[in-house]
């Protein structure tokens, strides 16, 4: 099973978007998700503060900010 990593933060609007849109694939594909917040962290903060979301496939960057959800989907069925 695939697994998606989302790195997020607190009251990120472009996260709370991404995020929603791979939980309405999450089901028909067949993924787990992990979100985790960048929130305190200072080595994550300084590493992707500015992008979030980032979102991984298998430890693989997928995408950063925003979800193109017929590309996640095609990398999501590879």
């Amino acid at each position: 099973m695939k697994k998606v990593l989302i790195y997020s933060r607190t009251g990120c609007h472009l996260c709370e978007i991404a995020i929603d849109q791979i939980n309405s694939v999450r089901n028909e594909k067949n993924f787990q998700v992990e979100i985790k917040l960048i929130d305190g962290s200072h080595d994550l903060e300084e590493k992707y503060g500015e992008q979030v979301p980032v979102i991984f496939i298998d430890e693989k960057i997928h995408d950063y900010w925003r979800v193109d959800i017929e590309r996640f989907i095609k990398d999501i069925n590879t």
